[in-house]
């Protein structure tokens, strides 16, 4: 099978980075799908893997964490699909990725892809979904805001591929208010159109930008980059009780001045239950196919930004680079083999 992989962490923009490889073909066992991948997405997490880990001397590292494609056969511990199935799902950061023909993957963490969209289409939304889903339910555990309260979510960088999602579903799905930070008016006018009530500029003082909206404290804030630049404005803007949720990496988070106001700090890793076989893994299924179906209705919409023909070591170092630099809205998506 074709399959795109690197031997050593090397900048995007040597040729070497990213190669087009031969391997053979997988076999289903156990809870596996043998799944043909149709298309992918690229995520900030490809480019980290890729920029820093390294391959065990003469074997390629497959990235590529978001595929839509359809199950060719099926390991005998497998019940909830059958050969010819249409799938989706975001995969296993500790197993090969999607960025080949074929790819293993426990049927506990795919969905259904949904019937309303292509596979492109499908390809954006699995991790960002499952991200954004553990971020609210999992960890924030919104469900359980006391509807009484008038409670407000700020989502930090809200113009990318999770908060792309994650405001369609903090709008569609929760009684909070929604607040999305950009800098830029094409990044600002992503964000409201996916449902955002407010959306301020991150590189300007919050407070004030709050204030103009008539909010002086915030319940709820997501951090999904740069969040160790932004701590004394979240200590300043959350309400005592608060509380921060993130899933970037920063490498220090001085978090004493949350202290004073007991806030409470989350971290998401949808890569937590999978690489743990945790005994609430197979809640990423179920999320898939809920979040499947809200697609489906036409309560959600997919994310994809800029769609790429051809799943090759070319176009991936393209989408690598646009990632790296930090230009992407929404979701980059590859199609076709």
């Amino acid at each position: 099978m074709k399959a795109i992989g690197f031997y050593k962490p090397l900048p995007i923009g040597d040729i070497d980075s990213l190669v087009d490889i031969e391997l053979p073909d997988p076999v289903a066992e156990d809870f596996d799908l043998l799944v043909e991948v149709k298309a992918v997405s690229v995520n900030p997490v490809d480019v980290k893997v890729r920029a820093s880990a390294t391959p065990p001397e003469g074997q390629a590292r497959i990235l590529g964490w978001d595929a839509a494609g359809i199950v060719r056969s099926v390991g005998a511990k497998v019940t909830r699909f059958k050969p010819g199935d249409r799938v989706w799902y975001a995969g296993d950061l500790t197993r090969p990725g999607t960025n080949a023909q074929l790819q293993l993957v426990d049927e506990r963490i795919v969905g259904h892809m949904p019937a309303s969209l292509d596979f492109a289409q499908a390809a954006a939304l699995p991790l960002t979904a499952i991200t954004a889903w553990e971020l609210l339910f999992d960890r924030l555990k919104v469900q359980h805001v006391d509807p009484t309260h008038e409670s407000t979510l700020l989502i930090i960088g809200a113009a990318g591929g999770v908060g792309s999602i994650l405001v369609q579903l903090a709008r569609q799905l929760t009684g909070l208010t929604v607040i999305g930070t950009a800098s830029r008016e094409e990044t600002r006018e992503w964000v409201s159109s996916l449902g955002a009530h407010h959306v301020i500029d991150h590189g300007k003082p919050w407070a004030e930008q709050l204030q103009a909206q008539g909010i002086t404290q915030v319940s709820h804030v997501i951090g999904l980059n740069h969040t160790d630049s932004y701590l004394g404005q979240i200590a300043e803007v959350l309400e005592p009780e608060g509380q921060l949720a993130l899933i970037d990496d920063p490498a220090v988070m001085d978090i004493r001045s949350f202290k004073a106001k007991s806030i409470s700090v989350h971290w998401e890793l949808m890569f937590t239950r999978s690489m743990f076989a945790t005994r609430t893994m197979d809640r990423q299924h179920d999320l898939l196919n809920r979040v499947a179906s809200l697609i489906d209705r036409g309560v959600l919409r997919t994310t994809v930004s800029q769609h790429i023909e051809g799943i090759n070591a070319e176009n991936l170092r393209k989408a690598h680079a646009l990632i790296e630099h930090g230009s992407a809205r929404g979701k980059i998506v590859l199609e076709g083999f």
